[in-house]
């Protein structure tokens, strides 16, 4: 009798999650305050771009 040849399939090879950026979770905005006046008190926050990962979300060093 004839053996049989059993073959595995290859395992799938998928990318790994790309890590988050820590300063803006992964957003890529972060708030910046705001300050008016002669003695530079904050009035408010704006959103601004991260400058971590530069909009992108992603961990610059991964």
């Amino acid at each position: 009798m004839a053996t049989r040849r059993t073959t595995t399939k290859p395992q799938k090879n998928t990318p790994p999650e790309p890590a988050v950026c820590s300063p803006c979770d992964g957003s890529g905005m972060v708030a910046a305050t705001v300050r008016v006046g002669r003695k530079r008190r904050p009035v408010g926050q704006q959103d601004g771009i991260c400058l971590n990962c530069l909009g992108s979300g992603t961990a610059p060093d991964a």
